[in-house]
């Protein structure tokens, strides 16, 4: 029985094996069935790589190459260098990885679908062009630090080399300053010092960039900003006010800073940033520092900067003695109001007790019994020592039962 299939003959014999022969062949090959000569070759580079066809140095590329013809037949893959072929690899998966790609390897790859069923005019063979975009390091023309005095300018660049051509920019705490290589600046300030970044990007290829930084220091005599303390919600400090005075400084280099009074803090950079340091001192108001005020000097080898705080009419304390001076006295008065009556009815006396007496001679009358009806001696010798005593003394005196 003899089966046609394309462009080959099946010849089949009773207890022999199926032995396919190709027309125009030269040695047979044994197939389990009828075949799909390939009459189109795909060749492509897989992940990752861009829409232009660009690949990263330093990845791992995949190249795939699929016929349609059917069974799988053998891929070639080579390179195609002065019009040579340099084979890379045979196989029957159809793939080829090249690892960590370098620039070097960029040129002309071919794959070729070795299908001997295939029509003559079949286009077995297709070739493409991998591109591998690489990034060198950024050079500064200036260096990555560079100082500057206050007033000064700056122009300096920023150069790369890549491929495909990278795009510069610079900018300043993530603030775009200009495209392009060169970063000028003039009349600079302590706002200017910072770190300035150059960046280098490539948009056909998204994820290959670089950057470098360049520091800038502007070097001056410090600048100094004190936090002001003003007066007392009822216009004026009190003697023995707790008050806590701030001190801030910047310049290049980084200025010291000293109190006129003994307990500052050590300087230490202030919220913000901006090359700002700052120094506290708490102390209590008194009416000497009211006079000279407590002064924050700042300084470095270009210079110093100094200031001083007022704080105004300062109100001594005697308000706060007097009330408790006051507060003891009639304290005291009224204890002894309270002994006094006590004593008084203790004597158990008249109702003129302890009332002075009028001036003159005493009134007549009986003298006070005790309970038992005797006269009390003391009181006996009051009014007799008073009779005499009242002539002796003559008119105009005083007497006094209690």
């Amino acid at each position: 029985m003899t089966i046609s299939c394309w462009s080959g003959t099946w010849l089949t014999a009773p207890g022999s094996a199926t032995v396919w022969l190709r027309v125009n062949s030269g040695a047979p090959r044994s197939r389990a069935g009828c075949t799909d000569p390939t009459e189109h070759v795909q060749f492509w580079v897989g992940s990752p790589a861009t829409t232009e066809g660009w690949v990263r140095e330093g990845d791992s590329v995949q190249l795939f190459c699929r016929g349609d013809g059917s069974p799988s037949p053998e891929y070639t893959f080579y390179r195609l260098q002065d019009k040579q072929e340099d084979v890379l690899k045979i196989n029957l998966e159809g793939n080829l990885t090249l690892e960590r790609v370098q620039r070097g390897q960029s040129g002309i790859y071919g794959c070729r679908v070795e299908d001997y069923d295939a029509e003559e005019d079949a286009e077995l063979s297709q070739t493409l062009e991998l591109r591998v975009a690489y990034l060198d390091p950024l050079e500064l023309s200036n260096g990555e630090e560079l100082a500057l005095p206050l007033g000064g300018s700056l122009a300096t660049n920023c150069s790369v080399k890549g491929l495909p051509t990278p795009t510069l920019r610079w900018t300043k705490d993530s603030i775009p300053l200009g495209d392009g290589p060169t970063l000028s600046l003039s009349s600079v300030t302590f706002d200017s010092a910072g770190s300035y970044t150059c960046e280098a990007s490539m948009p056909t290829v998204p994820l290959l960039s670089r950057n470098r930084i360049l520091r800038l220091l502007v070097e001056g005599s410090p600048e100094l900003r004190p936090e002001e303390t003003l007066p007392k919600a009822e216009g004026s400090w009190t003697e023995g006010d707790e008050v806590r005075l701030v001190c801030s400084a910047r310049g290049y280099p980084e200025p010291k800073l000293k109190w006129s009074q003994a307990g500052g803090h050590p300087a230490e950079p202030a919220p913000g940033g901006q090359g700002w340091v700052s120094s506290s001192l708490t102390l209590k108001v008194t009416s000497a520092l009211s006079q000279d005020g407590v002064s924050c000097e700042a300084s470095n080898p270009h210079g110093n900067a100094r200031h001083v705080f007022h704080f105004g009419p300062v109100a001594p304390q005697t308000s706060q003695a007097g009330v408790a001076v006051m507060a003891v006295a009639i304290s005291v008065g009224l204890l002894l109001l309270v002994v006094a009556a006590f004593y008084c009815m203790r004597r158990k006396g008249r109702p003129g007790c302890c009332r002075q007496g009028e001036k003159g001679a005493p009134p007549s009358g009986d003298p006070e019994l005790s309970h038992s009806g005797s006269q009390r001696p003391e009181q006996t010798g009051l009014l007799m020592g008073g009779a005499s005593g009242g002539a002796r003394r003559g008119s105009g005196g005083f007497r006094d039962e209690c």
